[in-house]
């Protein structure tokens, strides 16, 4: 694997710590809620001997600027498109995971010019239900008390992102997900949450204007979103296609790093 340099970068939202290397077309990775550019380090493995990757640490988590308020998926569209102007790109492929795939989406509708291929991965394009809203807001109120995501709230957490076959199978995808879940900075990641999960616009129109190549990535054991959220997020975007995944949940990427390397390189190379 080409060694990753690390980089800030101004933004809308912040000055953002990227993770860029190898060379060739850029690959632009965006993480889920309460993650890092490290959720992608399989693929920066992988895609650096063909691409520059460019593994973001989105606004509010691990070593880009806190936020103090909260955000749109536009202005976060227009990070992205600002992480490209500073790296001297104007296109690249956009890859995301939940928040960071309703980002790639978003940035695929509004910046149709610079995206060559779009790769949406447990993502959903409809706001947030009744329920999903009341257990993120009582998860946050705790996390305030506790000063974080500790446990017991943390196996909560791991529900969240993490399927009975990961849970079982692959210990170090758990303690990974587990030290990323407990560093957040509670009061930086609640403005994140509350923007992405309550506060989360319905996409679907939206979508429709899509144009460039787009893949969306469901996880059959996916409680966050399942595949038939996922699906209709595809179904909103004009010719995308869709793929579920076995025996992955919410964070496919770093649950089975290969086969998502292999649907992904297959995808950007068709």
């Amino acid at each position: 694997m080409t060694d990753l340099v690390e980089q800030h970068v101004p933004t809308p939202l912040g000055r953002l710590r990227v993770q860029v290397g190898g060379e060739g077309p850029v690959m632009l990775f965006w993480p889920s809620l309460l993650m890092t550019g490290d959720l992608w380090l399989g693929q920066a493995a992988h895609f650096s001997a063909t691409h520059r990757v460019v593994l973001v640490d989105p606004p509010g988590h691990g070593g880009s600027e806190p936020l103090t308020a909260p955000f749109t998926f536009a202005a976060c569209a227009d990070t992205i498109a600002a992480v490209l102007d500073a790296l001297g790109a104007e296109s690249a492929d956009v890859v995301g995971n939940s928040w960071g795939g309703m980002v790639g989406a978003t940035f695929a509708a509004t910046h149709p010019d610079r995206v060559r291929h779009a790769v949406l991965m447990n993502a959903t394009a409809s706001p947030a239900g009744r329920r999903q809203r009341l257990e993120f807001g009582l998860m946050l109120r705790v996390a305030r008390l506790l000063g974080g995501i500790r446990p017991p709230l943390t196996s909560r957490a791991l529900a969240a992102f993490l399927g009975p076959t990961t849970m079982r199978e692959r210990p170090t995808v758990v303690a990974a997900v587990r030290r990323s879940i407990e560093s957040v900075d509670i009061t930086s990641g609640a403005w994140a949450v509350r923007s992405v999960v309550p506060d989360r616009p319905d996409q679907r129109a939206l979508l429709a204007s899509i144009t460039a190549p787009t893949l969306v990535v469901a996880g059959r054991d996916d409680a966050t979103f399942p595949v038939a959220e996922t699906r209709a997020m595809a179904q909103a975007i004009p010719g995308a296609r869709f793929e579920v995944l076995d025996g992955v949940a919410h964070l496919a990427a770093l649950e089975d790093p290969a086969r998502v390397n292999a649907l992904v390189d297959q995808f950007v190379r068709d």
